[in-house]
């Protein structure tokens, strides 16, 4: 009689033999992502416990704990603040870039004479907004809005909000052109997500006597919440690593300073990201809430 453990190793020895070739063909990646991803990952997580200093062409460690995210929380005034305000400006620029490339496609997604040259146009912006590109047009001032200086709309903001959120609310609109440039993508696959809505349910619904501002709420926009979900999670992930960051350029410095070090620098690094993480997972979580019950997601 065969015995539990003989019948487990000779199911475990079935799978490997169906899935060998997959494994096979996965295994270039594997060690790319355990070398490149992995390792530096899990090595950073490391540093962030100890107080690295550079001797003698390599690095000495010392293991000091939480020391160092005791310090960057307590002791440290400016990048617990800095932090603070670069979420809140990125949680009021992240659901204008969504609306405004949810709209923009939605119009683009109609048919019109030059709709290819439209999609075009506003894809463009992805193709020059890379790092340097952009660090050099912000340079030369492309990225910057004359309008705001020239009928003072910092005064105005000023009269309905704290300075703290009128300082915010400045910092947006002054990066108005960021949230045009950054929003190719997301309007490509709102795009991509508008032709997945049958156009017969469309019709049934004319028929049945609905307007199209009932279509919109009724058909629409449940069916593209996959795709808002994708995109918040897209934009998130973008413009927390955009060339203009406050706090990665505080985590540089803080890298090759001899008073703090790697050590320092990367408990900084992982509470942004796991600061990053959490909001990416209520993002996830909402998407899920908001389309378990119509079954888009399983």
């Amino acid at each position: 009689m065969v015995s539990k453990t003989e019948r487990r190793l000779g199911y475990i020895k079935l799978l490997l033999k169906d899935y060998a070739i997959g494994y096979l063909f996965m295994l270039p990646w594997l060690v790319g992502f355990a070398w490149f991803v992995a390792f530096p990952v899990g090595w950073s997580l490391y540093n962030s416990f100890n107080k690295v200093t550079p001797s003698s062409g390599s690095f000495k460690y010392e293991w000091v704990g939480l020391d160092n995210y005791k310090r960057m929380l307590v002791t440290d005034n400016a990048y617990p603040i800095v932090l603070f305000s670069l979420f809140q400006e990125m949680l009021m620029i992240i659901p204008l870039i969504l609306i405004f490339s949810f709209f923009v496609s939605l119009l683009l997604n109609q048919k019109f004479p030059g709709r290819g040259l439209m999609r075009a146009i506003f894809f463009l912006p992805v193709l020059f907004a890379t790092g340097q590109v952009l660090l050099e047009l912000f340079a030369q001032g492309a990225g910057e809005m004359p309008f705001l200086e020239q009928y003072n709309v910092a005064a105005i903001v000023k009269q309905y909000f704290s300075e703290r959120t009128a300082a915010t609310v400045m910092n947006v609109l002054s990066r108005a052109v960021i949230i045009l440039w950054y929003s190719g993508v997301q309007i490509l696959i709102f795009l991509a997500g508008f032709q997945t809505i049958s156009r017969s349910i469309y019709e049934a619904i004319r028929v049945d006597g609905a307007s199209p501002w009932e279509s919109f709420w009724k058909i629409t926009f449940p069916g593209m919440l996959p795709f808002i979900g994708l995109n918040a999670v897209f934009t998130i992930v973008d413009l927390f690593t955009f060339p203009f960051n406050p706090v990665l350029q505080i985590v540089k410095n803080n890298m090759f300073s001899p008073t703090t070090g790697y050590g320092y620098a990367s408990a900084q690094a992982w509470l942004y990201f796991l600061l990053i993480l959490i909001l990416l997972g209520v993002t996830v979580g909402l998407t899920y809430r908001a389309t378990k019950g119509r079954g888009e997601l399983r």
